[in-house]
């Protein structure tokens, strides 16, 4: 197993819950270790965001996908990555490049998830998924893939919404037996879904996912971790916080109350632009006073 994917492993199996950003971009990936966390997540629904200014309706190519992960662990080599690898983006050949992919541009973990790919349209967005023995199938060659690439599998269904939650109960299950390392189950309705989930989840680390917009089941993360969460994942708090703090910027800019900002130092730190100009200066041949 690559050390940074035995590393997130180690941290799911300590005592209490991982509290994991996601992000879309280098510059949040590397607020995000600014801030000290140790995991981040690769949100496909904030990089659709931040790239396309979109919806995630599956308009980005694996290779944009793989390209956006890349950055952020360019940008931020210190957090250990999931990274969404979505539906794989194809058959299960597709499903084992994009594990492949993913792991040697650095992620720790890959989470790939039951859905139809392409989304149908005409569904208002509903959370549709393939057949049963697909899901497995799927799963499978997503296990074999991360055990040869040495990274973690995050296996997802997103049944519960589509086909109720016995059906989501039985994929998940499914999912263990396969042998990924990580579970979750989309959209519980109920405190007893989520518990039934984790119990499922036979000792293996379980995830929930709070978003902003979501309709179900969604307590702190005390109550999460009092449940059996091991891992929390907030995809879109710093989306949410970028859309805030640029329209009130360029309200500011268009006659209205000048915002709160960064100042020239707290933008040089972010951007670390004192380490790109030492790197600038010894390329050069200039002394830089640096030991």
């Amino acid at each position: 197993m690559r050390a940074h994917a035995a590393a997130m492993q180690a941290l799911l199996n300590e005592p209490g819950i991982q509290v994991v950003p996601g992000c879309g971009d280098g510059l949040g990936a590397r607020l995000v270790e600014e801030a000290g966390f140790r995991i981040g997540f690769a949100s496909g629904s904030s990089i659709h965001a931040t790239r396309l200014a979109m919806p995630d309706m599956d308009m980005l190519t694996f290779p944009e996908m793989r390209d956006a992960v890349e950055t952020m662990v360019a940008a931020a080599p210190n957090v250990l990555w999931l990274a969404d690898g979505d539906t794989g983006y194809g058959n299960a050949i597709a499903v084992r490049k994009t594990i492949q992919c993913y792991a040697r541009a650095g992620a720790a973990a890959v989470l790939i998830e039951d859905k139809i790919w392409p989304r149908p349209l005409g569904q208002k967005g509903a959370k549709l998924v393939v057949e049963r023995e697909d899901a497995r199938l799927r799963c499978r060659a997503a296990v074999a893939a991360a055990r040869e690439e040495g990274v973690l599998l995050l296996a997802r269904t997103d049944a519960r919404t589509s086909r109720g939650f016995d059906e989501a109960l039985v994929r998940l299950q499914d999912f263990v037996a396969e042998g990924a390392d990580i579970f979750f189950l989309d959209s519980p309705a109920t405190e007893a879904e989520m518990r039934a989930s984790v119990a499922a989840c036979q000792g293996k680390p379980a995830i929930a996912v709070t978003n902003p917009a979501g309709k179900h089941f969604k307590p702190d993360d005390a109550a999460l971790a009092a449940i059996g969460i091991k891992m929390v994942i907030y995809p879109q708090e710093i989306l949410a916080a970028t859309v805030h703090a640029v329209r009130a910027a360029l309200a500011g800019l268009n006659g209205g109350a000048r915002a709160p900002m960064a100042n020239a130092a707290d933008i040089a730190t972010a951007i670390r632009a004192t380490t790109y100009l030492d790197l600038d200066a010894r390329l050069a041949g200039v002394a830089t006073g640096s030991a």
